[in-house]
């Protein structure tokens, strides 16, 4: 088995919320200076610099997950991880087609800036990330089948943006197997109170808006093979 210290939920400066220094080359490099194995950057409702990330991380020998944040009608932040890439930008446009024609603001919310490959800044997103699309939670496990990925509540014991805060419950049939708590001393608790999270993953990260925010290597999964598929399905709760 290997033994994969991670950090899953890390936003770059295409996120209005995150500094500017959020970088994709920075965020590799904070990642290997704290000794990660697996990180992901989860932009809201994009994925437009997962693959300057996926470059810099090659570099570094660290793996990187394509992902997302996505926000959906209800409010709920779920983060959506990718197999590949490519599954990763399809869903990107995918999402694009079902987000508001709101415009960004940057005095108000912050610049969305988008990189390339060689950390150079490339543009800046038009439309603000921080709405939520016309996605329904209950759509978001099929949707994930189709492009590839896997869904991770993200943040259910926060008191915003939160499957739990927003819904005030678990929908029935509900299919997700894994969930994202920010503060793992809650977990037990959680999983009295919530009868579904028992026997399902349950993962930690730190929502970093700032370099120095990413986690240390504290939060770790067992997989097999160290490769992002095997992420993916320790994620999904299915064998390696």
């Amino acid at each position: 088995m290997n033994r994969l210290s991670y950090d899953l939920h890390i936003h770059s400066c295409l996120s209005p919320c995150a500094d500017e220094d959020m970088t994709p080359a920075n965020i590799v490099g904070m990642a290997s200076i704290k000794e990660l194995d697996v990180i992901a950057v989860t932009d809201h409702n994009s994925c437009r610099n997962c693959r300057a990330v996926i470059e810099w991380a090659k570099q570094y020998d660290i793996m990187a997950l394509p992902g997302m944040e996505l926000t959906t009608e209800e409010e709920v932040h779920v983060l959506c991880l990718f197999e590949t890439l490519e599954s990763a930008l399809q869903f990107d446009r995918y999402v694009y087609e079902r987000l508001g024609h709101i415009r960004n603001s940057a005095v108000i919310f912050g610049e969305q800036y988008l990189y390339n490959e060689k950390d150079e800044r490339i543009g800046e997103e038009e439309r603000l990330l921080i709405q939520s699309t016309s996605i329904h939670f209950d759509e978001v496990y099929d949707l994930m089948r189709q492009f590839d990925g896997v869904m991770v509540p993200a943040h259910i014991d926060k008191s915003a943006n939160s499957l739990l805060y927003n819904l005030g419950f678990i929908p029935e049939g509900s299919k997700f197997q894994c969930v994202e708590i920010a503060n793992l001393q809650r977990k037990k608790q959680l999983c009295e109170e919530q009868e579904y999270l028992q026997g399902i993953r349950v993962i930690s990260d730190s929502d970093a808006h700032y370099l120095t925010d990413i986690n240390e290597p504290k939060n770790w999964i067992e997989v097999e093979k160290p490769t992002i598929l095997s992420v993916i399905n320790w994620l999904r709760n299915t064998r390696n």
